[in-house]
């Protein structure tokens, strides 16, 4: 078992300490965990070190992950995840020595990857999960993000205690990889979801409704949505600052697009949102939430 008795919680390498990072270990210092802290910056740990000596500080990946029983990664992009744990010569997680039991990439990235990393964790008797997140920083903020986990089914029955202090929608979707397709599906109807929120809040404005008072109905009917309840006030008040980065989404789109293609499916809907959120970016809106999309003139 990952703790040896109830007074005892995993300890815990965290990598990755950005808009939902933070949130994530905060959550698992609360539960107990003594966290190993990792990222590309190290004054965004400052607040978790400030906490005390539960929580320490270390240099490389390798250096997190020695000697702790767990690694969490959530980190941006692919080329992260590939560095933090498969790393260049020996400075990854899975080079650490002693090296941790089990390892759970929460980063949303390539299928492929997550396959790759498992069979290389599985090389030194690690085990391995893919486990993307979904519902931005209000759900690491309150600890109510769904999990989407791909690996073996022996990894997640380890795991899922920590996952608990997490999320609220756990769900074991299959084998390495699992995880990341499902978060694939998750963004794809996501994309679908914005383009036609931007659109409808525009409509409403244009015909000179209040669209506060639209989505006071349209938001408990079909129309109902994760975005619309959490995403279409923050257009409305003029909020863009990211619960998830656009750059990022970008990323997702394209990955979902290349898996699309892989498989022989054809998603049009899917181009078109990320031609778009492609737009944002090219207006400097990179760096803002998903629900920048509403400043893109050819989405509304």
């Amino acid at each position: 078992m990952l703790a040896p008795n109830a007074n005892s919680p995993p300890s815990v390498a965290f990598l990755g300490l950005g808009v939902m990072g933070r949130s994530m270990a905060g959550h698992l210092l609360d539960a107990g965990h003594r966290l190993v802290l990792h990222s590309r910056r190290k004054e965004s740990a400052e607040a978790l070190l400030a906490r005390g000596g539960a929580c320490t500080w270390a240099d490389t990946p390798r250096d997190a992950a020695s000697g702790v029983d767990v690694v969490i990664s959530m980190v941006g992009f692919p080329h992260d995840v590939e560095a933090v744990h498969l790393g260049v010569g020996d400075g990854g997680t899975l080079a650490a020595s002693p090296a941790p039991r089990l390892l759970i990439d929460m980063t949303t990235s390539r299928p492929s990857l997550a396959a790759r990393i498992a069979s290389e964790a599985g090389r030194r008797g690690i085990m391995a999960l893919d486990a993307p997140v979904s519902g931005g920083d209000v759900g690491a903020r309150n600890a109510s993000l769904s999990i989407m986990v791909g690996g073996d089914a022996a990894a997640f029955e380890q795991a899922l205690p920590i996952l608990e202090r997490l999320g609220t929608t756990i769900v074991h979707q299959g084998g390495p990889g699992a995880g990341q397709h499902t978060k694939m599906v998750n963004q794809i109807l996501i994309a679908g979801t914005m383009m036609g929120l931007c659109e409808g809040l525009h409509y409403a404005k244009a015909s000179g409704l209040d669209p506060s008072r639209v989505l006071e109905s349209v938001g408990g009917g079909a129309a109902g949505s994760w975005s619309i309840a959490n995403l279409a006030p923050r257009i409305l008040r003029g909020d863009f600052e990211p619960g998830f980065f656009i750059d990022h989404f970008v990323k997702d789109l394209g990955i979902a697009i290349e898996e699309a293609a892989r498989l022989g499916v054809t998603l049009p809907a899917l181009g078109l949102a990320k031609s778009l959120y492609e737009r944002a970016q090219a207006q400097g809106l990179g760096r803002k939430g998903t629900q920048a999309l509403a400043l893109v003139p050819s989405a509304e």
